[in-house]
């Protein structure tokens, strides 16, 4: 009987010993498969045109959604997110999350977005972009701009090593982020960042998720205008960080991601974006929810679907993704 049970306890040790090895077997493979390369955007982060400041990178977490945002950016950095299966149409997406030029959006508007786009094979980039201040720069509205274009940059400088075409480089945005990449779009005839090799800094085809284009009154978001170029701009610098009014015909193509609900960046400011761009013979699409409102990321709350199901097949029919 004794020898009974304790070949009984033998056999429940190694039970619980196999749960305890399948479980850490678990958590590594979720760490394996979740890991990302985080890259600093600047050799030796020595970031041009900036000055040495005291500021601290905050990072909080909503407890509520645990999403997470980040303010004073310092340091900026590039998150590399590559698709388990092959990228075959070699495509490149660097993305900006929103946040009114004060704070980064990092996990709804930046992580989850890449994570969606690698399901379809597309290789993505998270932007951890620098935010105006005048503390840290000597040009506040233009730092971003900086950033954006050194990602750029990078990723066409290393795209043999990520398996990418460095003619399908896309970048994409979220509000105050489709700002950033509105003006990507239609200011890279002029290099910010140092750049040696002169690698072209104009994006292959832009995204842009409920942007804010226009510093206009009448449709402007107040809050990242101020932000963005201070409380009283000249009007010269509102109508250059205007993008519905520097598009050109080499302006890049562009998806574009609006509701017409939006109370915060009024649905105005894509539909005049895109006016510009029908109107310099520039391949564009325009999608427009009736309902949503603002910040949404991925999914619009009022119809549960992804505005990616519809940017896939317009990638494929610009010649930037095949299935």
């Amino acid at each position: 009987m004794g020898e009974d049970n304790a070949q009984a306890d033998t056999i429940r040790r190694m039970i619980d010993f196999m749960k305890a090895v399948f479980f850490l077997c678990s958590i590594f493979s979720a760490m394996i498969s979740t890991a990302q390369q985080v890259i600093p955007l600047y050799e030796n982060n020595k970031v041009k045109n900036a000055i040495g400041c005291k500021r601290t990178e905050v990072v909080s977490k909503d407890p509520s959604t645990g999403r997470i945002h980040i303010d004073h950016v310092v340091a900026p950095t590039l998150t590399v997110y590559q698709p388990a299966s092959k990228n075959t149409a070699r495509s490149a997406v660097i993305i900006c999350p929103g946040g009114s030029y004060i704070n980064l959006s990092m996990t709804h508007e930046g992580y989850e977005v890449a994570e969606q786009l690698n399901k379809y094979g597309i290789t993505a980039f998270v932007l951890k972009y620098r935010l105006p201040n005048d503390s840290c720069m000597r040009q506040r509205e233009t730092g971003a701009l900086q950033d954006l274009q050194q990602a750029i940059i990078v990723v066409r400088r290393r795209a043999e090593e990520w398996g990418i075409d460095s003619s399908k480089v896309g970048v994409l945005g979220f509000s105050a982020g489709g700002h950033l990449v509105s003006t990507s779009l239609t200011h890279f005839n002029t290099c910010y960042p140092d750049n040696p090799p002169n690698i072209s800094v104009r994006p292959s085809f832009g995204v842009l998720i409920y942007p804010v284009i226009s510093f206009d009154d009448d449709i402007a978001h107040k809050f990242s205008r101020e932000n963005l170029l201070g409380k009283s701009p000249a009007k010269k610098k509102m109508d250059f960080f205007s993008s519905e009014k520097q598009v050109t015909p080499q302006t890049p193509p562009c998806f574009i991601v609006h509701p017409q609900d939006d109370n915060t960046v009024p649905v105005k400011n894509s539909i005049r974006f895109y006016e510009a761009l029908v109107n310099n013979n520039v391949k564009a699409q325009l999608l427009i929810y009736q309902n949503g409102g603002h910040g949404f990321g991925l999914v619009n709350p009022s119809t549960k679907e992804t505005w990616m199901a519809n940017l896939i097949p317009w990638l494929q029919v610009n010649g930037f993704h095949q299935p």
